[in-house]
């Protein structure tokens, strides 16, 4: 019987730790550079944080929960752990496990996967570094295996902003896609050209700018992905939302799109054994999670905003299905 993964991605908007969190949970550098911003935050305000957003996971994938999660601006594994705790207690029958990648990022914000282990189990890990004077989040790369025992490799992303201004800022996600591209290419090198492959992220560009495009080797078109022969390509799952009025991310009251999957052609294909399910992909605007006459994320805030407390990140998630032949 064929298995269907729900697959989910969310930045969680600044999911730090207590303001006095001990340098085992906060290097000393980070603490220094986010001394100013982190006043306030207490361990009740964080777990108020943590509860708004277990609040909106466990209503994912028809209140099941999803499979696996991508997330990015968290602190440490320690916050995880406190998210995971708080999803099983409104949901007992998801206990997730995590993959944190402890990066060197500036304000010390990561990605990491929670998924649950009754349905994938987690191989190799590998932090694939962006290369930027000053440091950024690393590409976490999972190599997961499902249930019925078929590699699964996932690509966690929160490429760098565009503080300093979109276009000034650009080269640096220009990297960012040449380093998934190339990690795409030497995936199937390494583990087979037959490997399905799933990008997922805070891009911080639209799927129509040129870090995802020209560098990324991403795609609207489905056949481009699967008839390619010189570069494996990526097609991008979100193009059809392009058109619609709502994004994942407001600038000025403006929609952005993106947060963003990414399926290779193993997941592409007529009849793959895992397959993409285009027609599934959605921004997830839970009832509660937006505000005011533009349905914008509800931010929680925090970090030198001022905080909502009914609030839950300035991005909304996405999400979408996958089946798996038997």
């Amino acid at each position: 019987m064929p298995s269907t993964y729900y697959v989910a991605w969310w930045n969680l908007e600044n999911l730090f730790d207590e303001e006095n969190a001990p340098l085992s949970r906060r290097p000393e550098k980070v603490a220094r550079t986010i001394k100013k911003d982190i006043a306030g935050w207490t361990p009740q305000r964080r777990d108020k944080k943590i509860a708004q957003l277990a609040s909106v996971i466990v209503q994912m994938n028809g209140g099941k929960g999803p499979d696996v999660l991508g997330v990015c601006e968290v602190e440490n594994h320690y916050v995880l752990d406190l998210l995971v705790a708080a999803i099983k207690d409104l949901l007992p029958s998801r206990v997730y496990s995590i993959v944190h990648a402890d990066t060197d990022d500036a304000r010390g914000i990561d990605v990491a996967f929670l998924y649950d282990p009754e349905v994938l189990a987690a191989g190799e890990t590998f932090y694939h570094v962006v290369m930027r004077r000053n440091a950024t989040r690393e590409i976490v790369q999972v190599n997961f295996q499902t249930a019925k025992g078929r590699a699964w490799v996932l690509f966690g992303n929160h490429w760098p902003s565009r503080s300093g201004g979109q276009y000034e800022s650009a080269g640096f996600r220009d990297i960012a896609g040449e380093t998934l591209a190339y990690f795409h290419e030497r995936t199937l090198d390494v583990l087979g050209e037959k490997t399905p492959a799933l990008a997922m992220g805070d891009f911080n560009d639209e799927p129509f700018d040129t870090s995802l495009v020209t560098h990324a080797l991403s795609t609207r078109q489905r056949i481009k992905v699967v008839e390619a022969k010189e570069v494996p390509r990526m097609w991008n799952m979100m193009w059809p939302l392009i058109g619609k009025p709502d994004g994942t991310f407001y600038f000025d009251n403006q929609p952005n799109l993106l947060d963003q999957f990414l399926a290779n052609k193993n997941m592409a294909r007529e009849g793959a054994p895992l397959a993409i399910q285009p027609d599934t992909v959605e921004v997830l605007r839970f009832p509660g999670t937006s505000t005011g006459v533009y349905h914008r994320p509800r931010p929680f805030g925090g970090m030198g905003k001022e905080v909502d407390e009914a609030g839950f990140s300035d991005h909304f998630p996405i999400g979408i299905k996958v089946v798996e032949a038997d």
